[in-house]
């Protein structure tokens, strides 16, 4: 595997960054997930404007243009003969000192690595997951907007740490309000009623881009009513199905939360049509940039 750091292609031993990173030392830039499926590089052109969107929010200048970047993403992939692979692009404040100030800073860095990645294995869409809340609250847009993906990523990770130590596949966080947000790694939906809810950005949850191709297909495919808005627990508890989304998991139905059990305990029949939809959206030419039909950089 070659990793790509700064205008390079580096061995994966031998890709290595600066310890007086920022990105290293204070978890200071941005980075986005990607999937690639038959070569198709997913929505990369919404991942790159995300990406963008969040290094303007904190004050870092991405040293490439978005086109630039795409080429790059799309070599990631061609480099390491790769058809179905996650891509990980990071954005890093550089190198500076071990001072706070920014403007040590001279150039931001740039890192892309191409894998493979399998965060469930196919049983786990058959059988569903299981989740339970949080008593983390998830950080909120007077500290840092959850729209901002950011390397500093440890709100997410002891939420997730508490659902492993309860043997369940993920964590729902709440906000300040105690509404509903999203669960560590993803967003979360339920469907009552034959109507698609999820929660509002401004609850404090990312802008998933799975989660924007889940509402597109659930209101054109499916005829769901879909609808964002806020929702508490016990909502949650008596809905017909609860699913979530993510780059790594795709969509993946829900079978219980915090004991109580969705429905009648298995992956509903919305949320398999989804998945269904979803697996042969991704097929289309619609769903994302060619990674072999794009010029080498």
């Amino acid at each position: 595997m070659k990793v790509y750091i700064d205008g390079q292609f580096y061995e994966k031993n031998e890709a290595k960054v600066s310890v007086f990173d920022h990105g290293v030392l204070y978890g200071d830039g941005v980075f986005e997930g990607i999937r690639s499926y038959n070569g198709r590089v997913f929505r990369l052109r919404e991942h790159l404007d995300r990406l963008y969107d969040s290094a303007k929010a904190i004050l870092l200048d991405v040293p490439m243009t978005k086109k630039e970047m795409e080429e790059i993403v799309c070599q990631a992939i061609r480099t390491n003969g790769l058809k179905d692979a996650y891509i990980r692009v990071l954005v890093t404040r550089g190198v500076g000192d071990l001072g706070l100030d920014m403007r040590k800073c001279l150039k931001a860095s740039i890192i892309i690595i191409a894998d493979k990645i399998q965060l469930y294995p196919e049983e786990v869409y058959n059988r569903g997951l299981t989740l339970m809340v949080s008593h983390l609250r998830r950080v909120g847009p007077t500290q840092l907007s959850p729209t901002i993906k950011s390397l500093n990523y440890l709100n997410n990770i002891l939420a997730r740490a508490e659902a492993s130590r309860a043997n369940c596949d993920e964590a729902i966080l709440l906000n300040e309000q105690g509404y509903v947000s999203e669960c560590s790694g993803d967003n979360i939906f339920f469907i009552r009623d034959n109507k698609l809810y999820t929660p509002p950005v401004w609850v404090g949850i990312l802008e998933g881009i799975t989660r924007m191709v889940a509402m597109e297909l659930g209101e054109k495919q499916l005829g769901l009513h879909v609808e964002e808005k806020v929702f508490t627990l016990p909502q949650l508890y008596r809905a017909d199905e609860v699913f979530v989304t993510g780059t790594g998991a795709e969509i993946i139905g829900v079978i219980k939360v915090n004991g109580r059990v969705i429905g009648d305990g298995k992956p509903g029949p919305i949320t398999k049509n989804l998945i269904a939809a979803f697996r042969d959206y991704v097929k289309t030419p619609e769903a994302g940039v060619e990674a072999y039909q794009t010029a080498a950089v």
